[in-house]
């Protein structure tokens, strides 16, 4: 089932980047901190209808337990949205997503994994074409502000300033889903459901000091039910992270890059709902990423 639950990570996920993407204002210096208060809220309401309906005690020292999970988790989806003011989202979301890289590098030095020929081939396969999508949509930017005359929105400007932010998260978000791996698969410290409301708990108290801050101390006006957009990208992103703890409990090595392929779903929708073009080249990796994803489905009914 691991397989399954790691698509439809990867599904919602590709959808929630796209409505963060909608939903970010590059002129609104807060619009990072208003997306941590939506995306908390929704898994605060979330996690407490989780555990009423399945009949769940919830353990508070869990929160403590899970935390540097959570803190890493929550830190790298910070500079996530900020960085969303600055660069396109086709070229952020496979930079970030490399991190499903660096979660099996860290995972094949520490632990031992025995690969089949399948698995090592759609994982590569995977991890390349995320990097390639990269490279391609950084190029195509490039040749594009080249030859544009106009002025280019500033959401989709590409500096060094920029580029750092999906870096960071690639970084950090690595490191995260390491030790979610740790956690949930290879030592088994903390139970998937445990997990699962331990982090989305913890991410509605940061929304709760986020809007404490906002209101209280800034001083900003903020409408809930007025952001649309970034309720949605808030839903997606709440019923990702409901698979993404099933799927990590099972086979994480192996689930972390599958789910990483979540960006080229998100390359897809960008330039279905936002016009963002794309070129054969494009078209080509996304087809290559979509055979290795395959090739893991393939390998998993072996």
């Amino acid at each position: 089932m691991w397989f399954m639950f790691a698509l439809l990570t990867a599904f919602a996920w590709g959808g929630a980047d796209l409505f963060y993407k909608k939903g970010t204002d590059s002129q609104d210096r807060y619009s990072h901190i208003k997306i941590v208060i939506i995306v908390g809220i929704v898994m605060g309401i979330h996690a407490t209808a989780y555990m009423l309906i399945q009949g769940l005690t919830f353990d508070p020292m869990d929160l403590i337990r899970y935390f540097p999970v959570s803190a890493l988790y929550i830190l790298s989806m910070a500079v996530g949205y900020i960085g969303l003011r600055y660069i396109e989202l086709s070229i952020a979301s496979p930079v970030q997503n490399s991190s499903g890289a660096v979660t099996t590098i860290l995972l094949f030095i520490f632990f031992t994994h025995e690969l089949g020929a399948l698995e090592i081939v759609g994982v590569a396969v995977i991890t390349l074409g995320i990097i390639g999508i990269a490279i391609l949509e950084k190029k195509a930017e490039h040749q594009a502000l080249q030859k544009s005359a106009t002025q280019i929105d500033k959401k989709y400007q590409i500096g060094v300033i920029a580029i750092i932010f999906p870096i960071l998260y690639c970084l950090i978000d690595g490191l995260g889903t390491f030790a979610d791996a740790i956690y949930l698969d290879e030592l088994s410290l903390i139970s998937e459901k445990a997990a699962l409301l331990a982090y989305e708990y913890t991410f509605f108290i940061c929304a709760i000091l986020s809007f404490t801050y906002l209101k209280f101390f800034e001083k900003v006006k903020f409408n809930l039910f007025k952001e649309r957009d970034k309720g949605f990208a808030a839903i997606l992103e709440t019923t990702g992270q409901f698979f993404y703890v099933f799927a990590m409990s099972s086979n994480a090595i192996i689930a972390a890059p599958l789910i990483a392929s979540y960006s080229i779903f998100s390359v897809i929708l960008s330039r279905i709902f936002l016009k963002e073009k794309l070129s054969k080249a494009q078209y080509a990796v996304i087809i290559v990423v979509i055979l290795g994803i395959a090739l893991l489905g393939v390998a998993d009914e072996l």
